[in-house]
This record gives C-alpha cells, structure tokens and sequence, in this order.
C-alpha cells in the first residue's frame, strides 16, 4: 500500500500548465528525486504535497496519521531559540515523558505508592526504548554533519544567516525522523563535505522521502526512483537517477519513432481518400476516413527548452594586480577569520572555499562594499569595474515583473530588447510580465544574472550562482566564465561547476 497517492492531478500557474490529469505514488522506503528544468513545477509539487499549495484539481491522499517533515527554499524559524534548543524541539514528548517520570518518582518518594513506582518505570522504559539517553550524541553527529557544530550551539538562531537557519531546520527534520521527508533544494547551503555527509545519511534513511535537487551526483546516491516533470506531464522512474536518463532517453526515441510513423500513415491514408473519395473505390475511402477521425493521434514530440546564454559584457583593464589584500579581518561585530592575506592578477580566475558559516560571503560583502571591514586593507586597481552577484534572492519590489525590473535597471533599452535579453537568459515570455516573487528560484536567479550582465565590468563577484539552476543553465554559466576575459572570484559548494575552468583555489580556513 502506498504511503501517497496522487491522482487526477492538475493544475496552472498564470497561463502556464504546469500538470495536467497527472497521477503518482510513493511507497514505504521509498526514495524518491524530483527533476525537471526551472519552473516546471518541482517546488509547487513539494508545496501541494505539504499542503501548502491546493491543487486546481485531482486528490493527494496520504496514509492516515502520517508524519510530514518539511524543508522549503525559503525555510523560516519562528521565535527565540538556541540552535541547541530548536534542536532538541526534535525530541520535545521525550522531554515532556522525562518529567513526567521524575515527577512520579518523586511522588513515589513521598508516597510510596507502588502504583507511582510502576507508572515512573513505564516511562522509563520508553525513554531507554527511544534511545533518550544518547539524544545530545545523535544532534552531536547531525550538528556536525552539516556543519552546525562550527557555528555554535549556544548561537540564537535570529543572528544566523538564511542558509545556516534552513541548516538548522533541516538538522531538525533528520532527528525528528519523520515518515517522509519533503525536501526541496537542501544542499543549496551545504559545502561538499556537508552534501556528501547528507547523501550518506539520507542514501541509509529507513523513512521514506520527496527530494528536489539539481545536484544530480547527489540524487545519483541518494535516489532509489526519480520523478520526472516535463512538459506539464510527471513520469516517476525506478533506479538512480543515471538509470532514470537511459530510460528517458529510451522512450523518447521510442515516442519520436511512433509518432513520425503514425504521420506517415495519416499523410499516405489521406492521400488514398483524396485520390479515392469520388471515385469506384469510395466506399473504402469513407472508411478510411471514419478510421482517420477515430484514430487516437500521438502528441508531437516536446520541443527542448532552448538552453540559456549567459554573455557578460566586458569593459577594458589593464590591471596587472586586480586585488590585493593585506591583513583584512572581516564580520560584524567581531573577525569571523584570521586576518586573510592573497593576491589575485588580472583575468585570473579564483574560487573561495571553506566551510559554510566560516565568511566566505561576509568576505565578499566587505570587498563589494555592502560591509565595513573590520582591520587591514584590500585595493582594487583604478581600471576594475566589479559586478557582484548576491546569494539571497532579495527582491526590492518582489512585485515588480522581469521586464520592469531590468527597464528600470537600464532605462536605455527598449521593451523589445529587454525581451530578448531575458529570453536569451531562459525567462519565457510568460514569465517576463508575472511578478518576480511568483517565479521559481531557477527562474528568479537568471533574471538577477541577465541584470548582471548587461553593465560591463571587468571583474566578476559571484556568491553561489548555481543555486536553484538547473543542468542546463548551469552549463551556459560554465561556459560564460571560461569565456570572460574579466577576473573572476566565485563561491560555489560545487566542485564539478568549476573544477575545469578555475586558475587557483583559495581555502579561507587555511590562509
């Protein structure tokens, strides 16, 4: 029996289908990684499955009485807590059984009620049952999975940045160890080594789970089925996610193969009913013709998404030494690092790595200007025109539509232009005119690089570009930076985006 069980399922967003009569099922154990390119759907699936989002039509039935747990892009933290705190809310009946038992056996104390005493061994033996007693080493060894650890314990969670605060939740949600997991985009905030520590933990997880993730070496270890959504349809595959490719690619050859020789079938029948309809042979071309009207006729093949192209204008330099930093300390209120010191030549290109929370986006805030720095020193050459590319997708006015957003940016171009400058970036025409708040976070990312790319400079800053980019933009991006003549300094937690084309690495934990 299924843990969950859609069916019938539509549903539109504007004017776009996203799904239509589409059906699908999860079992116990099950997991499973949603795919498809930004904006089809993925994260609006998640939300219907959590009951955040109501489906136009159709019905998403879950098992009675099962537990939900659920990350979203945009993940928040009510209240005051520690992060030790929120994260022992993981175990909170466990604590609320522990006081009752303290509270019977002091009873038992007084009393000496053997009923007290039997009553205060129930709950313990519960508490043993559930492993109570080892719950600070098992949210020591998630805290340490994901990084938390170098955060702090003691930290107020109101002081963390957006992405160690969806840490944090996540952290929760695998120590709550609910029926299913609805996952969207977890490692968008993980270094590698906290993506690899989370695929080991979630490739293991006895429960079942709904992950959507453009980090398909992660879904290749941690998926056992994929669920596909193209082309407003949702397809669920079995195996990895290398096997849900040869299979996709298997029926799409197979879908192509039918529907060419059903058109040369209906080309060659009409043509005998036009040759034949007047003639002796008309009563067989009526037939013929009854037979064409009744034929179930095979939908086109989807036509690919045209891949986005990414171009960065480029202004001239003729800096020998772009950057030069020299004992600079950053943060806020105090050095989040030991005073850093590098060099970075013209047209070189550079990747800041370290853990996540160590700085590495305070760095580029204070370089960028949108911090003070603390100590120390840091000199662009004259000739350097920065752009700089911010992590969180902060909108102004999330009301705003793409195409107002990047008119006002640059008030020069006209409604035409602006068009195909966002539709070179992948934003359907559509998409150009919804409010930028009501696109995905694949969709709402291009639209911040094509802003970007649009003003010429010379040295590009990026904090986690690839963040919410599918496969395919992410390829237009690689591409883009070799490209650049530009200096580029760049944070990615992806190896695999940017170990081909980088000049040189620098570990902030080690400088």
């Amino acid at each position: 029996m299924s843990l969950l069980e859609i069916k019938n399922l539509s549903h539109t967003y504007g004017d776009k289908i996203l799904y239509k009569n589409e059906s699908l099922a999860l079992f116990k154990g099950e997991h499973m990684g949603i795919v498809g390119q930004n904006g089809t759907g993925k994260s609006t699936l998640i939300g219907m499955l959590s009951g955040e989002i109501i489906p136009d039509r159709g019905r998403i039935i879950w098992q009675p009485n099962i537990k939900l747990g659920h990350l979203d892009q945009h993940a928040v933290v009510l209240g005051e807590y520690t992060v030790i705190e929120y994260l022992k809310t993981a175990f909170q009946n466990l604590y609320i059984l522990e006081e009752r038992m303290n509270k019977l056996y002091e009873k038992y104390a007084i009393t000496g009620n053997e009923k007290d005493l039997l009553q205060a061994a129930e709950c313990q033996t519960i508490l043993e049952v559930r492993e109570f007693y080892i719950i600070e080493s098992r949210i020591e060894k998630v805290m340490n999975g994901l990084g938390l650890s170098a955060i702090g314990g003691d930290k107020l969670i109101s002081q963390l940045s957006g992405g160690q605060r969806a840490k944090v939740i996540l952290a929760k949600l695998l120590l709550e160890e609910p029926d299913v997991l609805l996952l969207d985009e977890p490692t968008n905030f993980l270094d590698k080594e906290h993506v690899l520590w989370l695929s080991e933990y979630l490739s293991t997880f006895p429960s079942a789970f709904a992950v959507v993730s453009h980090d398909y070496d992660f879904l290749e270890k941690i998926s056992s089925c994929i669920c596909d959504i193209d082309g407003g349809v949702i397809r669920k595959y079995t195996g990895k996610y290398s096997n849900f490719l040869k299979q996709k690619e298997h029926l799409r050859e197979e879908h192509i193969r039918r529907y060419y020789a059903q058109q040369q079938q209906i080309k060659e029948t009409e043509e005998f009913i036009r040759k034949n309809i007047a003639g002796v042979n008309s009563k067989n071309a009526k037939g013929r013709r009854k037979q064409l009207e009744r034929m179930e006729r095979i939908v086109p093949p989807s036509v690919t998404i045209s891949k986005p192209e990414f171009c960065f204008l480029e202004s001239p330099s003729s800096a020998h030494e772009a950057l030069k930093v020299k004992k600079l300390e950053v943060g806020y209120y105090y050095p989040l690092l030991s005073p850093l010191n590098f060099t970075i030549d013209g047209g070189q290109k550079i990747v800041i790595t370290g853990f996540n929370g160590i700085g590495k986006s305070t760095l580029l805030k204070t370089l960028t200007g949108y911090i003070e720095k603390i100590s120390g020193e840091f000199i662009f050459d004259n000739s350097v025109r920065i752009e700089y590319y911010e992590q969180d997708i902060i909108w102004e006015n999330p009301s705003l539509t793409p195409l107002e957003i990047i008119t006002r940016c640059y008030p020069s171009l006209n409604i035409k232009e602006v068009r195909r400058q966002l539709s070179r970036c992948g934003i359907s025409n559509d998409h150009v005119i919804q409010p930028v708040s009501t696109l995905s976070g694949g969709e709402q990312a291009k639209v911040k690089l094509c802003k970007l790319m649009l003003s010429p400079c010379n040295f590009l800053i990026l904090d986690e570009p690839t963040n919410h980019l599918d496969s395919t933009a992410k390829e237009a991006l690689k591409n883009s930076l070799k490209n650049f003549r530009g200096t580029v300094l760049i944070v990615c937690h992806e190896e695999a985006f940017y170990r081909s084309w980088v000049d040189k690495v620098i570990n902030i934990e080690l400088t």
